[in-house]
């Protein structure tokens, strides 16, 4: 079986039992934009409980923060409970989560094309975000305000490179503001280890070179590569 197919029935599975459960962010992204993908993440009403109870076979990667790993057929899916995030701790994590509805989880979210939902057995999109518009007009958008959403993890503000040179998309004014507002904030936040990830990420595609200028106007690259100040 493909991992969509054995994903599908965990989403089923849930479902049977009374729980809400969609596909979520990457896959649903590249779904629409007639990419392929099969690291599918799912999101659901189960609390990490009710999975583990459910799933014979887990892996607690995140459970303080409502999130698992479910392994089925050799398959790993990381599932998370639909949550909302309160405060941050350091900039990189939510002090306390709490339960939360489809809609308030997508709030949460880094970037509206990133914050959407696929419901498997319905075959239809869920899209409290406008992330659907936001690929036809290819732009990179913060959920909500972006100050917000790079202080609660600055890594974010990497990501939204990533992103913008791997779609060839434009980063949006206001998100594109609130990185020059914040670039300064990035260590010690982020660990180099997180960061170089996200270079490895970005040499995998196309306009990689683009990347790392958008990422030195951003004045990012000085902040990580200190040589560069000058």
């Amino acid at each position: 079986m493909t991992s969509f197919s054995i994903a599908c029935d965990i989403v089923k599975k849930l479902s049977s039992l009374g729980f809400i459960a969609y596909f979520a962010g990457g896959w649903v992204r590249d779904f629409l934009m007639n990419r392929s993908s099969d690291d599918i993440d799912i999101a659901t009403s189960a609390s990490v409980e009710d999975l583990q109870r459910i799933f014979q076979k887990t892996i607690p990667v995140g459970v303080s923060f409502g999130i698992i790993i479910v392994v089925e057929q050799g398959h790993q899916f990381e599932v998370a409970t639909f949550r909302k995030d309160e405060g941050s701790r350091d900039g990189r994590r939510p002090i306390s989560i709490e339960p939360a509805t489809p809609e308030k989880d997508a709030e949460r979210r880094d970037f509206t094309i990133n914050g959407m939902f696929y419901d498997p057995i319905e075959k239809k999109i869920l899209d409290f975000v406008q992330g659907r518009e936001d690929i036809k007009l290819g732009v990179i958008r913060a959920i909500g305000n972006p100050h917000d959403r790079f202080l609660e993890d600055r890594l974010r503000m990497i990501r939204a490179v990533r992103y913008a040179s791997r779609f060839h998309f434009s980063i949006e004014t206001e998100t594109l503001t609130a990185i020059l507002d914040h670039s300064h904030m990035l260590f010690p936040s982020v660990s180099i280890e997180r960061i170089w990830n996200e270079f490895c990420k970005m040499g995998a595609f196309p306009h990689f070179d683009t990347a790392l200028i958008t990422l030195h106007r951003l004045n990012l690259l000085p902040i990580i590569f200190t040589e560069l100040k000058e």
